[in-house]
């Protein structure tokens, strides 16, 4: 029994090392198309190539389990560049791989081994060259430009109407629709009013917002020859704030009541300017608070005092965080992008009217997309989904 253990012991590794011996090697790809990848900068090449016969083989010295790209520019020597195993990256029955970082113009050689189980390689190879070449326009990314032309074009039409006296209806904001109350109250009760543009900077957008609508708040008040105070938080903001202050007062027809006085800084450190601004309200008494822009956690300190002196306070702001004590304490709440809309609701300047109707219905057509998305994708049409990939 043992001599016949032995002697098929000995004759599966006869077996075995013949097999590994053999010149036989896994059949290289049929066919091999390198080519331009198209809307590109000119830095990638598509290699495309049918697979190998071997890959059904039962032998695991042939049967293929992976495929090695080689690659060379002219006169260099080749190098690999990726190994890809059976079954990846295949479009339409074929083998695709992205070579990228290319230079533009230049030629590269290409070959493509099979590699077997065994790590045996094919002595055949499927070869083909390329260049890449730089495209003009990128077709992958026509979605997006379908959807800039078509707000572009709502952005005209809205503009040239609102331009050529149309009235636009934008939806009632009930803290705007207060401001004329807010100034009128100060004015007849002889109090200040208190602007404040938030605890940003000037390239935060809610500041900019902020600074937006204090020049139709400044231009009210000095219309009234109301008193307006305006302490700041940052000195750059300070100094914008001063120059659209000085302008309102110049387009009301008061150049001569406006004063440096008016916007004037007091710290960067976040509860000192907390602590002066409360001061300012306990001093001064203003019948009308304003809070427009970014806001951390001092944001209920301010209301609350405000709320104390009997101010009759409009909130703006489109920190998350922050809004739920600005409705808590304020008589009135601009709630996130009702802040970006203020100033085309105070100014009805045509241009900024048509922005916003524009963005409207953009976020409408978004909106219809959206639900359309979902029904398709709950019924496996994923061809919708895919019109709006943008690569």
């Amino acid at each position: 029994m043992r001599l016949i253990w032995s002697l098929v012991f000995i004759l599966m590794v006869l077996t075995v090392g013949s097999a590994l011996c053999t010149d036989e090697t896994p059949s290289p790809p049929a066919t091999i198309v390198v080519s331009d990848k198209g809307s590109d900068d000119g830095s990638k090449l598509r290699v495309e190539w049918s697979p190998s016969p071997d890959e059904k083989s039962t032998n695991p010295v042939l049967r293929v389990e992976r495929y090695r790209i080689m690659r060379r520019e002219i006169g260099g020597q080749f190098e690999e560049v990726e190994e890809v195993f059976v079954g990846e990256g295949m479009e339409k029955g074929k083998y695709v791989y992205i070579d990228s970082n290319l230079q533009l113009g230049k030629r590269y050689i290409y070959r493509v081994y099979s590699v077997s189980e065994k790590d045996v390689v094919s002595k055949g190879y499927a070869g083909g060259s390329g260049v890449p070449v730089a495209n003009l326009f990128n077709v992958e990314r026509l979605n997006v430009l379908i959807f800039i032309v078509a707000f572009a074009g709502l952005f005209i039409y809205f503009y040239r109407r609102a331009k050529g006296g149309v009235e636009l209806y934008v939806r009632p904001i009930a803290g705007l629709s207060a401001v004329d109350e807010a100034i009128g109250r100060a004015t007849e009760m002889g109090k200040p009013i208190l602007y404040i543009s938030g605890l940003s900077t000037v390239d935060d957008i809610s500041t900019i917002a902020a600074i937006t609508i204090l020049g139709r708040v400044a231009r009210r008040v000095a219309e009234h020859e109301t008193k307006l105070i305006v302490p700041n938080y940052d000195p750059v903001v300070m100094l914008v704030e001063q120059e659209v202050v000085k302008q309102a007062y110049l387009e009301a027809g008061h150049p001569d009541a406006y004063s440096d006085d008016i916007v004037f800084y007091i710290t960067t450190r976040q509860f000192s300017y907390v602590a002066a601004v409360d001061g300012i309200m306990v001093r001064e008494k203003p019948a009308a608070n304003f809070f427009m822009g970014y806001y951390f956690a001092e944001s209920l300190i301010l209301a609350e005092t405000g709320a104390a002196t009997g101010a009759i306070q409009i909130a703006g702001t489109d920190a998350v965080t922050q809004l739920p004590f600005f409705i808590t304490a304020c008589d009135y709440t601009l709630i996130g992008e009702e802040l970006y809309a203020a100033s085309a609701y105070l100014s009805k300047d045509p241009l900024q009217l048509g922005t916003l109707k524009a963005q409207d219905y953009m976020k409408l057509a978004i909106a219809v997309i959206m639900g359309i998305g979902i029904i398709t994708a709950t019924f496996g049409l994923n061809w919708f989904q895919r019109l709006f990939v943008a690569r």
